[in-house]
């Protein structure tokens, strides 16, 4: 079976190829009533968007998660994030869409500990009065900003996109460790390059002394240096990667086990299985089945995301 995700700049409309300076704010009934309140799987190439869910409830898909989301409460979907919404008729809310790349550019330089959360599709309730208070806040003064066009509008846009980031984090206590200011943009730039680096060799399978040497560096200080910054060893980005794309292209392709394999850099079907079995806890073809089960059975069990 084949499933065919289509990619939007907003739902239903054309994707274009690059969208560098693109900044949208809508309410989230306009698009949606015309939809009947269901947004079908679809994924977005180089944007990001932020759901502000005030009234009502929605069933959200993120990549192979579903859950039910109650509001008031965010949902975070980055690019290349395969996502669906099914809204109850009284939802209402404000979504944000904008290009991933310029916000990532300002959190590299004023707090790099941002570029985990844009990466990580979530769920974010918002339990308490003053942080709902502020995030309304936040759209409120976004949407002030585009009703005239003004010289700097998307710069502005953007930069209170940002603060909309920093105030996420604060409220799901994503921020731990912020690092000295002198250390910060070096740290950035350097994650920056070992992360475009996987994303274009990730299905070589390459070691880890591999992208270390490119990097210039020692395997030992690039495992540091993303464990600092990513929280995580420089192994484990690159296997996070080929197991993020092996979930999408098992569901999303009809592409055999074996052939998986092959375009993933794996020697054989049965070193696959295994290595896919590892990080996921289950077989290449149960992942598939039971993925795809959850995704089209619209009574899926509802659970919020923590």
């Amino acid at each position: 079976m084949r499933i065919n995700i289509p990619a939007y700049a907003l739902y239903g409309e054309q994707s274009e190829v690059n969208w560098n300076n693109f900044f949208n704010m809508e309410w989230i009934s306009r698009r949606s009533r015309v939809y009947d309140w269901r947004i079908d799987p679809h994924l977005h190439h180089n944007l990001i968007q932020v759901l502000f869910i005030q009234h009502g409830a929605v069933d959200v898909l993120l990549n192979y998660t579903r859950s039910t989301a109650h509001s008031p409460c965010l949902i975070l979907v980055p690019m290349q994030t395969v996502h669906s919404l099914h809204y109850t008729p009284d939802v209402e809310g404000l979504t944000i869409t904008a290009a991933q790349e310029p916000v990532e550019s300002i959190a590299r330089q004023i707090l790099p500990d941002m570029l985990t959360l844009m990466h990580q599709p979530a769920v974010i309730p918002l339990n308490h009065k003053d942080d709902n208070e502020k995030i309304f806040a936040l759209y409120q003064a976004i949407e002030r900003e585009l009703r005239i066009p003004v010289v700097g509008q998307i710069a502005l846009c953007t930069s209170l996109f940002s603060v909309l980031f920093i105030n996420i984090m604060r409220i799901s206590h994503m921020l731990q460790h912020p690092c000295p200011d002198n250390n910060c943009s070096r740290k950035a730039s350097q994650i920056d390059k070992f992360l475009d680096i996987v994303e274009q060799k990730f299905r070589m399978r390459l070691s880890i002394s591999d992208y270390a040497n490119e990097m210039a560096m020692t395997p030992g200080h690039l495992s540091r240096l993303c464990r600092i910054t990513l929280g995580m060893s420089g192994l484990d980005v690159i296997n996070m990667r080929v197991i993020q794309e092996a979930q999408r292209e098992l569901v999303f392709t009809s592409k055999t086990i074996k052939q998986l394999a092959s375009t993933l850099g794996f020697a054989d079907e049965a070193y696959f299985t295994r290595f896919f079995r590892k990080h996921v806890s289950m077989s290449p073809r149960n992942f598939r089945m039971q993925a795809t089960q959850k995704i089209f059975r619209p009574e899926a069990n509802p659970t919020i995301l923590p």
